[in-house]
């Protein structure tokens, strides 16, 4: 990367884009719903069980544009989905500027681990032990999805939930891997604690991105 790119980078103005595309969401609160995903490398969160491990050196994936994947996405669908990754690892605030001109409402995905930046719509927060959230995020995130891989991560979910709002959404998602083991607990431990709500991979079982 030249001098040129990271300033480029650092303002905002082009983004290393891993992949983007067109699909249904597959988790959380808007599962099933069409939208434009704009999948962003880099992360250093690092999360052993992580499926995009991919994502996470940025000097794999190309700069694009800031302003030309805006209008590309939005192009398709005005929904759109910042992920990664880590995206908030990112200045976003001409990304989301550009997509609100263009009738979008901005959805992200983050652990929470940098500070926020950009116009926000719909912030699922999916903290993780390698990297804790900011404090300033809890208040304003719209749902909580924890990620559980052991029994240790129920007593997590229960931490995290008691620092976001009384509106914000709780989910529990069993890691891929251990959904045979770690749903029937999961379905157990929502039964007890009824605040909670199941999420799914769906787009696994719909064999779509």
């Amino acid at each position: 990367m030249d001098l040129t790119e990271e300033i480029l980078l650092k303002e905002g103005k082009m983004l290393p884009v891993m992949e983007h595309f067109y699909t249904l969401q597959g988790e959380g609160h808007h599962t099933g719903k069409a939208a434009y995903f704009i999948r962003l490398g880099g992360c250093d969160v690092g999360c052993h069980w992580c499926d995009v491990k991919e994502s996470w050196d940025p000097e794999l994936h190309p700069l694009m544009d800031t302003v030309e994947i805006a209008e590309i996405a939005a192009s398709y669908c005005k929904t759109i989905v910042l992920t990664g990754g880590e995206p908030l690892m990112w200045n976003l605030e001409i990304l989301t500027k550009r997509l609100k001109e263009l009738g979008c409402q901005i959805h992200i995905e983050t652990s929470g681990a940098y500070d926020m930046s950009g116009t926000l719509d719909w912030i699922t927060l999916s903290p993780k032990k390698t990297g804790l959230p900011k404090e300033g995020i809890y208040k304003v995130a719209n749902e909580l999805k924890i990620i559980v891989f052991n029994n240790h991560d129920f007593t997590f979910a229960e931490e995290q939930a008691a620092k976001v709002s009384e509106n914000c959404k709780l989910y529990l998602q069993s890691e891929w891997s251990k959904r045979n083991e770690m749903y029937p607990k999961i379905t157990d431990f929502i039964l007890a604690n009824p605040k909670w709500q199941a999420s799914v991979q769906t787009h696994k079982y719909l064999n779509i991105p």
